[in-house]
């Protein structure tokens, strides 16, 4: 059974199993480059990296309209609950789940998160999914590169998402990095051109990964897929 992945802006991402529907980082409604809003979309699951409005803003609304369960750290899910979300599952960053769609992990990021109404976020996190019958994948999500991602990538990464927009977050120079350390099978760039401070060549970098790494690029546009 195949994965899809289809990017839904920025760093918003739907991953469809063939059984269920993992949202990743949902920020649609005031996203100037979602090709969809959040009252479109459907998830079982809802994974939030952090609390930056770009990446926690539609999480309520999604989750109390579908009735999926958001996975995130301890802060942001007491946040979401507050705000009438029924089901979460608090993690801290290297503890992990069983869930229906396989094994989450939250890994480390260096990054920030404080929510957007000023409270704490708790850590930043990324994502270590290990899909039933599917690929292991990695979602870095808001980080700056560090060696540990050389660990992250030991058990074998099938797919990795990467940001390259620079400013917030890892630019194109240090997400080649990060690619040679996971080493993936194949690699999917996140987090850019969604305004004009972190716009990047998303394809001379996709150029670069191809002649310089193992991993194959894939670079899509906001709303296409990709599967394997």
């Amino acid at each position: 059974m195949s994965t899809e992945f289809t990017w839904l802006g920025h760093a918003t991402w739907l991953v469809k199993t063939g059984r269920h529907a993992i949202l990743v980082d949902p920020f649609l409604d005031d996203s100037p480059t979602a090709t969809v809003k959040a009252a479109d979309v459907s998830a079982d699951f809802i994974l939030v990296s952090h609390g930056h409005a770009d990446h926690v803003a539609d999480a309520a609304a999604i989750a109390k309209r579908t009735g999926a369960l958001v996975i995130s750290n301890y802060e942001i899910c007491n946040w979401l609950a507050a705000q009438g979300v029924k089901h979460t599952s608090a993690h801290n960053l290297g503890g992990g789940s069983e869930q229906a769609f396989g094994r989450v992990k939250l890994t480390i990021a260096h990054h920030s998160s404080q929510l957007p109404d000023g409270g704490n976020g708790g850590n930043p996190s990324g994502f270590l999914l290990s899909l039933t019958g599917g690929p292991r994948v990695y979602f870095a999500c808001d980080t700056g590169l560090f060696y540990d991602m050389k660990l992250i990538g030991a058990g074998g990464v099938d797919v990795a998402v990467l940001p390259i927009g620079d400013l917030f977050t890892m630019g194109p120079g240090d997400a080649l990095e990060a690619v040679k350390l996971v080493n993936p099978r194949h690699v999917l760039p996140s987090h850019f051109n969604t305004w004009p401070p972190i716009h990047q060549d998303a394809a001379a970098w996709c150029a670069r990964v191809k002649a310089e790494t193992t991993a194959t690029p894939h670079l899509l546009k906001p709303g296409e897929s990709w599967a394997l």
